[in-house]
């Protein structure tokens, strides 16, 4: 599949759509497992029970590919996520989500690490279209956490000066930066540590009883 820029309309039939769907979660899984690079036409042909035609004809090129894997994995996160920060309304309920987030990297070992964070490493310093869509997506994932720390804000949890905007970033830098290391050392250690770390800041920044 070559590179190039181009972008192929979705599909206007449910079957159209159902197809190309199937070639995007089975070109996610592959590039999640073997990268971007190591995901080939006749690999992503077998995974998704389709031709080689088909692939072509719901995607011009592997960056088109690649940028709807980017939007798959996304959405996939976002849809986990958001109903988790959405909850964010104490202390205790920020505490559970991190629970969640070490629990589920340490259900594989700390294996894996994060589809958008390994394609960012892959793809962000000679893909600027992918970097782009890898940029956006995280800001929408920061957007999440900032929704859930300004909740925390506007039940009187933290203070009204508190930063959320910083805040967020920390927390899904200390994510990403946690499951680069769950991945290279097989243990939630950093992701903990790192998680830790910013969660007992914004415990300083709670509103005093």
């Amino acid at each position: 599949m070559s590179t190039q820029t181009a972008r192929k309309d979705a599909p206007s039939t449910s079957k159209g759509r159902a197809t190309r769907d199937r070639i995007v979660a089975a070109a996610a899984d592959l590039m999640y497992r073997h990268g971007a690079a190591g995901t080939s036409t006749p690999a992503l042909r077998d995974a998704a029970g389709v031709s080689s035609s088909q692939i072509y004809h719901y995607f011009a090129d592997k960056d088109d590919l690649t940028r709807a894997v980017i939007a798959f994995q996304t959405q996939a996160i976002l849809a986990n996520q958001t109903p988790l920060l959405a909850k964010l309304d104490s202390l205790n309920a920020l505490n559970a989500w991190r629970d969640v987030v070490i629990d589920a990297a340490r259900e594989h070992g700390g294996t894996g690490g994060c589809p958008l964070g390994s394609l960012s490493s892959e793809l962000s310093d000679h893909n600027p279209q992918a970097r782009t869509a890898l940029a956006a997506s995280f800001t929408a994932w920061a957007a999440a956490i900032r929704e859930g720390l300004l909740g925390m804000v506007g039940n009187g949890t933290l203070r009204p000066e508190t930063d959320t905007d910083r805040l967020a970033l920390a927390l899904l830098a200390a994510v990403q930066g946690g499951l680069l290391l769950a991945q290279a050392q097989h243990t939630t250690g950093a992701l903990e540590a790192a998680l830790d770390t910013v969660i007992a800041h914004i415990h300083d920044q709670a509103t005093p009883r």
